[in-house]
């Protein structure tokens, strides 16, 4: 078996995944969402204290698998990079005292594994990362075999959610509220304009869209508008996607194609990816829905392939990345 451990951002989070059936064992997720709601966002030096605090109380539960393990993993980059430290402490700690190796892993890996967790793989894949920290498309062959072929220049599309949540007042995280509130908005009310729709370039950006729902929520009336501004604002930062997905599909037509991490629990950009991808018949995979934000189970996947590639780390050699990418 393999313990994995999540720790990037404000997810606590500790998996024991079977190596031979890839079946998960153990997962327990303990989340900060209510002690960072407060603020409007994560607060790092928050997050790392409550990680000091959950992660062994999860870990204690897992001591029956102790004597089973052939290696423990945990995500090593990207991050925050006093939260990553809180992970990779512990996970050093289990291989010295249980004598077995260390695995790091990259995180924007386990979004992409978090399509296969107890499953086979399906390479090859295009796959659309979107999430609090990251919006960019990959054409994936195999774990050694990941090419980014476009990315944000700017905010992300989850952080986007975010921050037009916080203009309004309603918390974080963002993605969930904003979509609860646009299910019920006018989303042609306001007419904001795609972003990069006259470009050639085959990327993304977000922070126009994000000023110019900043200054609709400032002209608004009263809180009684947010929901035709929340549906327009999702609208059009969907749009912004499948605008640019189409582009790439006109010289790269998909045959296989994923969208993963936490805003891909999206409903309305979900239902709008299955339209883009109707004239190409190409299959859809989808993380399950609990298994979209972060979490240990997606680690340990990718651990699996990892430790039978034999692709250790020294205790000397791990250390944390918080900007490192695909």
């Amino acid at each position: 078996m393999i313990l994995s451990i999540e720790s990037s951002c404000d997810d606590s989070a500790i998996a024991i995944t079977e190596i031979k059936t890839k079946k998960l064992l153990f997962h327990k997720k303990i989340s900060q969402e209510l002690e960072h709601s407060v603020y409007g966002g994560v607060v790092p030096e928050l997050a790392a204290r409550l990680h000091a605090e959950a992660l062994p109380k999860i870990l204690a539960e897992c001591e029956p698998y102790f004597k089973d393990l052939k290696a423990v993993a945990v995500t090593s980059s990207p991050g925050l990079a006093v939260t990553l430290v809180e992970g990779v402490t512990m996970a050093k700690a289990i291989s010295i005292s249980l004598g077995i190796p260390i695995i790091g892993v990259n995180h924007l890996v386990g979004h992409i594994y978090s399509l296969f967790i107890e499953k086979e793989t399906k390479f090859p894949c295009t796959i659309l990362l979107v999430s609090g920290g990251h919006t960019q498309v990959m054409q994936v062959n195999s774990l050694e075999d990941i090419q980014t072929v476009a990315k944000s220049m700017d905010d992300s599309f989850g952080e986007s959610f975010d921050k037009v949540a916080k203009m309004m007042g309603l918390g974080y995280p963002g993605g969930p509220l904003i979509q609860e509130l646009a299910k019920d908005g006018d989303r042609k009310k306001h007419n904001f304009t795609i972003p990069l729709s006259q470009s050639p370039l085959i990327a993304f950006s977000y922070s126009g869209l994000k000023n110019a729902v900043r200054l609709a929520v400032e002209k608004a009336k009263d809180n009684s508008e947010y929901k035709d501004i929340a549906a327009s604002f999702e609208h059009i930062a969907t749009a912004h996607l499948t605008q640019k997905l189409k582009k790439y599909f006109k010289t790269n037509p998909p045959k296989r194609f994923a969208i993963v991490g936490g805003a891909s629990a999206n409903l309305y950009l979900r239902s709008q990816i299955e339209e883009l991808l109707k004239p190409h018949n190409a299959e859809l995979l989808l993380s399950e829905l609990k298994y979209c934000s972060d979490n240990a189970a997606m680690i340990g996947r990718v651990a699996i392939e990892m430790y039978e590639k034999n692709m250790f780390k020294s205790l000397d050699d791990i250390d944390i990345s918080p900007k490192s990418s695909l």
